[in-house]
This record gives structure tokens, C-alpha cells and sequence, in this order.
């Protein structure tokens, strides 16, 4: 099951790679912007538009936004120089990630 998830996870971020057209440099480090929504046999994955150029690491969690409304939080799976892939962690009620909604990387304060 792993596999397959795997497998769908790096089939969709090789169509994110290869149709991507936004500068990661512009978004700011630890940024993205929501590219697309897959679905897979278990889950559904979050296909954002920057990757490992873009400051993000496999294992970060990051919060999703769609202007000032808080829509969830996303786990970071895989990612390309400029693309990355994400499992849903988290929903607000009655939200839903949509294309365009932004990410940002969630720091812990001290």
C-alpha cells in the first residue's frame, strides 16, 4: 500500500514538474502556492508549486491559507527541486484545499 502511494506521489509530482511555470524565487523562502489536488487510492495529495529550491523539506509541516482564512495543515512527502507533494493533516470545518491557496511552513516560537 505504501508503494502505491509512493508510486501516485511521484507520477503526480512529475506532471507538476513538468507543466510548472512560476518562479519559486518570487513566492519567498518556505512558500508556496497550490498547484493542483490528486486523488489516490488512500488519501489525496496537496501538489504545490515549489520544493526543495524553495527552502521546504521532506517531514515539514506547513499551514494552508486562502487569504486571511485558515483552511488546514498539510505533511510535506516528496519533494523536486520545484515541486513538492503533501498529505492532508488537518481541516478547518467545512474547508476544503483548492488550487491557489498558499502554504507556509509552521515555526515553533521560543
Amino acid at each position: 500500500m505504501r508503494l502505491r502511494l509512493l508510486s501516485s506521489v511521484l507520477l503526480a509530482l512529475a506532471a507538476v514538474v513538468s507543466s510548472s511555470t512560476r518562479a519559486t524565487a518570487a513566492q519567498g523562502f518556505g512558500h508556496a502556492a497550490v498547484v493542483a489536488m490528486q486523488s489516490a487510492r488512500t488519501t489525496d495529495l496537496v501538489l504545490l508549486d515549489a520544493g526543495y529550491d524553495g527552502g521546504l523539506r521532506v517531514g515539514m509541516v506547513c499551514h494552508v491559507t486562502r487569504g486571511a482564512l485558515s483552511v488546514g495543515d498539510v505533511l510535506l512527502v516528496e519533494l523536486r527541486p520545484t515541486a513538492a507533494a503533501a498529505l492532508i493533516l488537518s481541516l478547518a470545518p467545512n474547508q476544503a484545499i483548492l488550487s491557489g491557496d498558499r502554504i507556509a511552513v509552521k515555526v515553533l516560537k521560543s
